[in-house]
């Protein structure tokens, strides 16, 4: 592809960029996907890609800047979702330039869906452990196995798979990533149910499931590093607050979802109402501070308290990132600020989960999973607000568990950042195949 030109080499505000290609290129009689293509093409989709990337190489708070002018000018913003905040990084970082050109395009213009095809059943917080196995068969690699906690496996278009490859290395060694086909025989998604009423995850069956060898990101075996990339990427994400749980977007990319052929202005209000209601935050606990003050409960000590410890929580959290997009614009780095943030926002979201519903109180034990059942507990107390602590509140247990457990990420902190000693009796030199096994 050709690089983008990009507002640094012209010595131009991007944001200012932006508003004037807006001016030029948002027609809302356009479809989603036409939008999502105009959008991808032109860097702004990820404009923290290097410009050969789909991108325009800005830094991460200028990022947000764009972000943060698309909504303002009232168009869709880009195509959110595993396959923007995950692949396309990871894919830039790893894959060739034919790599790049087939699937970042596909990405950035929202044409495909993407799911992280990682976790497995006896393989979670231990992912190195992972047993799918792909067996090389002429130019083919055919895969079987069983994932779980699939993040929106049920509306993907393509995986990235983790696949052991070499089940002789130690189990960090023999492990290969993979783009893989969802819509082929052989693959079989069935959704989970969360107990906030939304499926967000599946489970993944492979049965003799093909990936070309040029579907394969890095090096034959080397698969763990490729790996470490995304999770980095995934964990940043989280420790900024962007999990992109289904639900919160306008439209969705893929050919699944169905949301490409639709007319662009109808479904930016659905995004529109929610920059509405985020107007007039002043600090990340605000909405915590609105409703102490509707029930009358601004005044207690004690709420005041924790009133004022999650506007310091989220805060800090704000601050770090900008501490981190300081250092990394200075060519530095802050080792673990991934697996810190990530701990952190985990803090926060258990700390507003007990704040908001000690807020509620009794009005706290009802939640709504359907349009009509929201519709009705928005006339009651707490009104619209109260069901989105709800939500928040039987959310809130998933974070410290996904994407590496609290207990992972101070293991990684400990080992990998203080330099402590791992555990006594480390397997990481073992062959795979002759590591003990459970039954």
């Amino acid at each position: 592809m050709t690089a983008i030109a990009t507002s640094a080499a012209v010595g131009v505000d991007p944001v200012d960029e932006l508003r004037d290609w807006l001016e030029e290129n948002w027609d809302p009689d356009l479809t989603v996907g036409e939008w999502w293509e105009r959008l991808g093409l032109a860097g702004w989709a990820n404009p923290i890609l290097p410009p050969d990337c789909f991108g325009r190489g800005l830094a991460r708070g200028d990022v947000v800047r764009v972000a943060g002018e698309i909504a303002r000018f009232g168009a869709l913003g880009a195509p959110a979702g595993i396959g923007l905040n995950l692949a396309a990084p990871t894919i830039a970082t790893h894959g060739t330039p034919e790599q790049i050109d087939g699937f970042l395009r596909d990405i950035v213009t929202g044409q495909r869906a993407w799911c992280q095809l990682f976790s497995e059943p006896g393989a979670g917080s231990d992912l190195a452990g992972l047993s799918t196995r792909a067996v090389k068969d002429g130019d083919e690699w055919i895969v079987n196995g069983q994932k779980v906690w699939t993040s929106g496996g049920h509306r993907a278009d393509l995986g990235m798979l983790l696949a052991r490859t070499n089940p002789e290395a130690p189990k960090h060694q023999g492990i290969t990533w993979f783009v893989l086909d969802m819509h082929q025989p052989g693959v079989e998604v069935r959704p989970l149910k969360e107990m906030t009423g939304q499926t967000a995850f599946s489970e993944v069956f492979f049965t003799d499931a093909v990936v070309p060898d040029t579907s394969r990101i890095g090096d034959l075996n080397n698969g763990w590093t490729v790996a470490n990339t995304t999770l980095a990427f995934e964990r940043s994400g989280m420790g900024a607050g962007g999990q992109n749980r289904r639900g919160m977007l306008a439209a969705w990319p893929g050919t699944v979802a169905g949301d490409l052929g639709k007319r662009v202005g109808d479904v930016v209000p659905r995004s529109g109402r929610a920059r509405v209601a985020q107007a007039g935050r002043t600090s990340p606990a605000q909405q915590f501070i609105n409703l102490a003050r509707e029930n009358g409960r601004h005044a207690e000590p004690a709420i005041r308290q924790r009133l004022v410890q999650a506007h310091i929580l989220g805060t800090l959290t704000r601050l770090t990132a900008e501490r981190h997009k300081a250092v990394r614009a200075a060519g530095g780095d802050i080792p673990g600020v991934a697996n810190f943030s990530k701990l952190a926002m985990a803090h926060i979201l258990r700390h507003n989960r007990d704040l908001g519903m000690e807020l509620l109180g009794a009005r706290g034990m009802l939640h709504a999973y359907d349009p009509a059942g929201r519709a009705q507990l928005a006339e009651e107390v707490g009104g619209v607000a109260a069901g989105e602590i709800t939500a928040q509140a039987l959310g809130a247990q998933a974070l410290p568990i996904f994407g590496g457990t609290d207990q992972i990420q101070r293991n990684i902190i400990g080992e990998r950042v203080l330099g402590l000693p791992k555990e006594p009796g480390d397997l990481a030199q073992v062959p795979f195949n002759q590591l003990p096994k459970n039954g």
